[in-house]
């Protein structure tokens, strides 16, 4: 059963932030796809299984942003 979860991460201002949260995010073993709101900082991520927060955390960081506690 397909799973969403949203995160806050902040710091994108422009299409290449989401762009790059995008393709970091959608890089994750068993992220089926992700959802972007720039303007929100929301960020939805469509899974089958639940996802290592440690590893979104991680992925988000490599973009160049944080996730918001």
């Amino acid at each position: 059963m397909p799973i969403s979860e949203t995160i806050t991460v902040t710091g994108m201002t422009c299409d290449h932030c989401v762009r790059s949260v995008r393709d970091e995010l959608t890089a994750l073993d068993g992220v089926d796809g992700v959802d972007v709101d720039l303007a929100s900082g929301l960020v939805t991520l469509h899974t089958e299984a639940p996802v290592d927060e440690a590893a979104v955390r991680a992925a988000v960081q490599e973009a160049g942003y944080e996730v918001s506690s």
